[in-house]
């Protein structure tokens, strides 16, 4: 059994379960919410619906599309062995417990669901840190600091839920979607310039389109790490719409530099141009959510469906590929899932600015979102358990 766990494919590297995890997951979700809202379904959750909802994709989906994509990098990174085998398989096991516990989390004492739902998060920053000290690559620490902020969020919207107080859940809330939102621009920062430097140069084109400038990418990364504190100034909404304002701008600069539409012809590329552009959108309606001029729920969901959706998927789809030796060429149908998840983003945005009837709405953004799931689950299911095309391990 244990030279099972150590020569299975599917446990040979990170990216492998944990992508899978996450197609699968991601249309469990989005049923059981949709046969929640619209069926009424009754799941012993303990919780409120809603910040349960909010939970599962934030602490349930999120980490584990991160754990795929950063234990994977961290490889690259530092030159370490990938995490595999009975121990890949231990730390899967975290996070199924964590799931089972916020699933039926009014059949246990509140404090022993949060213990469980946590560990996941704290094993992944806990390992990152120690991988990246012991290879004095402290360039990368500060996403590791990232992910034990982001368990600290969890905590939050724990103690919300167990003190009654409605504000911790919040505050936990906002501060795990300002920080999901640094994690994509700073990674996005690195990968869509570069893959797009690199596809141009394959091409015969000029790379030189591609700009980045030092200066923006400093100024769009502190205007957006200033936004997490600024959201704990509830009572000074003008703080948080002025910042996201200006990181919103500054995003979308540094957006027009990278020239996506030069990428037009590859969807593995311009997926991650238009995930970063929901980035954009999400900054900029949070901003006149903040001066009253939107209801918040569309900012949220422009970032949770929109750039979290669209980024995930992007990222698997292309990671998934150059992991296992393949070209890097999305399989055939493989652009439903993007036309999916677009059509979902653009449904849910619209039907929260109330220019589409909320139920439908609603509805046609869990279609969408699951369709995008689902399918990229069947057809990446044979990429991600059979072996490396090249014949390498991992």
């Amino acid at each position: 059994m244990s030279n099972f766990f150590q020569q299975s494919t599917t446990l040979a590297h990170p990216f492998r379960p944990f992508f899978l995890l996450a197609g699968v997951f991601g249309v469990v979700t989005a049923i059981a919410w949709i046969c929640f809202v619209f069926g009424g379904l009754s799941l012993p959750l303990g919780w409120s619906p809603v910040h349960w909802h909010s939970h599962e994709m934030l602490f349930g989906l999120i980490p584990l599309a991160i754990a795929g994509f950063l234990l994977t990098a961290v490889c690259n990174w530092t030159g370490a062995a990938p995490l595999h085998g009975k121990t890949l398989l231990a730390l899967i096991t975290l996070w199924f417990a964590g799931r089972a516990a916020m699933w039926t989390a009014s059949w246990w004492p509140t404090g022993v669901v949060a213990v469980i739902d946590m560990l996941f998060m704290l094993v992944v920053a806990i390992y990152m840190t120690r991988v990246l000290l012991r290879h004095g690559n402290k360039r990368n620490l500060p996403i590791a600091a990232i992910l034990i902020l982001l368990s600290i969020a969890n905590l939050m919207m724990h103690v919300g839920f167990i003190s009654g107080d409605m504000q911790w859940l919040k505050i936990g809330e906002l501060m795990a979607l300002g920080l999901i939102t640094l994690i994509m621009v700073v990674i996005g920062g690195r990968i869509i310039p570069l893959f797009s430097i690199n596809w141009l140069r394959n091409q015969g084109a000029q790379e030189g389109c591609v700009k980045s400038f030092a200066a923006l990418d400093r100024a769009a990364l502190i205007a957006t790490l200033l936004i997490i504190p600024a959201d704990f100034f509830i009572t000074l909404p003008w703080l948080t719409g002025t910042l996201t304002l200006i990181a919103g701008t500054l995003n979308a600069l540094r957006l027009i530099g990278w020239s996506g539409w030069r990428t037009a012809r590859e969807p593995l590329l311009w997926i991650l141009h238009l995930g970063y552009g929901w980035i954009v959108v999400a900054l900029l309606l949070k901003s006149a959510a903040a001066f009253n001029l939107i209801a918040p729920t569309a900012w949220q969901h422009a970032l949770g469906v929109g750039a979290m959706g669209t980024l995930i998927l992007g990222v698997m789809t292309r990671v998934a590929l150059g992991h296992t030796g393949r070209p890097l060429s999305l399989p055939r149908f493989g652009v439903v899932i993007y036309i999916a998840i677009s059509a979902a983003a653009l449904a849910r945005v619209l039907a929260a600015l109330q220019l589409l009837d909320y139920r439908t709405g609603l509805l046609l953004a869990a279609i969408g979102w699951s369709l995008a799931f689902a399918t990229f689950t069947l057809m990446y299911w044979p990429i991600l358990t059979r072996p490396r095309a090249d014949g390498r391990p991992g």
